[in-house]
């Protein structure tokens, strides 16, 4: 009898990282009929989660992951209630599920039923061993454990249907980025992409800035130009028009470069469209601002050597994130470990 090994694992996820950098035809088709499900969906932006996964997938860090894995035998039935606010975005949590030896029950979210299922079948074709561990759900019954994505309302209904079982259930968190006044031009460009791939719906997008006392906002805003086509998606683009004529109507302080809003305010979340930002007097003064803060933070972006428990990446790379960035710093294998 076939027995599924930490090595047949690393070698299907390392050949779908191949496959996801020469797509075939079917696949293709998938990506292109995206938008027409879920139109922030677009094919850049697919295409842009692929690629980070694809990088995610890499041999070296597959190797390195699989370190601290045990490839369970006796597999459990791990349900998941998937996110679907970007492509793919409930792909980890089903890698850590399979590289485990366990079988993942999916509850696809509504706004990503298309992608997901399509690499999953072609992750199956590199490894048949994993057909039997990939059960899909519209509603989930028979499991050993719970991985639920969701908001801060919603963790309430799953703490209350599945609090009796182990659990990782996650709630609204937001990234940030701090800047010191010394960063160059390039830094500000790259901190566009925290901002603005996937039209800044992650967890992991940057939804406000910390900047010292004295910084000029032209010098954050003039990096940022390479990213006006954004307001050409209708989406988006409702989305600050509506913002903006809130701020205009209510006389809101804040700055517009014609397509983002940049407003102060002591929040985290900001709506889409909207970066929040707050100014601080001293480092020292932030990072306990921070840490006091720290469960609903993300990770953070910035050049400033930060001792924080958040995950702290440098400019652009919050949506590049590596096998062992697990969402809200829980570490998914340590729990599927101990089923």
């Amino acid at each position: 009898m076939s027995i599924l090994t930490a090595e047949k694992l690393i070698i299907a996820f390392h050949k779908l990282s191949d496959f996801l950098n020469h797509p075939g035809d079917e696949f293709s088709n998938t990506i292109s009929s995206a938008p027409n499900h879920n139109a922030w969906f677009t094919t850049d932006e697919v295409n842009r989660s692929l690629s980070s996964l694809q990088e995610m997938l890499n041999l070296n860090d597959l190797e390195k992951w699989f370190q601290q894995i045990n490839v369970s035998q006796n597999p459990k039935k791990v349900g998941l209630i998937l996110a679907g606010n970007i492509p793919m975005v409930g792909f980890h949590d089903i890698l850590s599920v399979l590289a485990t030896g366990n079988i993942a029950v999916i509850k696809l979210s509504s706004s990503d039923s298309q992608l997901l299922p399509a690499l999953l079948k072609q992750l199956v074709l590199f490894e048949p061993l994993l057909s039997d561990r990939i059960i899909y759900a519209e509603r989930l019954k028979d499991f050993d454990a719970i991985i639920a994505t969701g908001s801060n309302n919603t963790s309430r209904y799953f703490e209350y249907y599945f609090g009796k079982v182990p659990n990782i259930i996650r709630k609204n968190r937001n990234s940030i980025a701090v800047l010191d006044g010394r960063e160059s031009t390039e830094d500000i460009a790259l901190l566009g992409h925290d901002i603005f791939d996937y039209f800044g719906l992650g967890c992991r997008n940057v939804s406000k800035i910390y900047l010292p006392e004295d910084y000029e906002i032209k010098n954050f805003f003039e990096p940022l130009e390479q990213f006006q086509p954004i307001i050409n998606h209708f989406k988006y683009n409702n989305n600050y028009d509506y913002n903006k004529s809130i701020y205009l109507v209510n006389t809101v302080q804040h700055f517009d470069n014609g397509f983002l809003l940049v407003k102060e305010d002591e929040g985290l979340s900001s709506p889409l469209a909207v970066l929040y930002f707050e100014r601080y007097q001293s480092l020292e003064e932030l990072t306990t601002k921070l840490k006091a803060i720290g469960e609903n933070i993300q990770c953070v972006v910035s050049n400033v050597d930060l001792q924080l428990d958040a995950e702290v990446v440098t400019f652009g790379q919050s949506q590049h994130p590596r096998l062992w960035d697990y969402a809200d710093n829980v570490d998914t294998i340590t729990f599927l470990n101990s089923l």
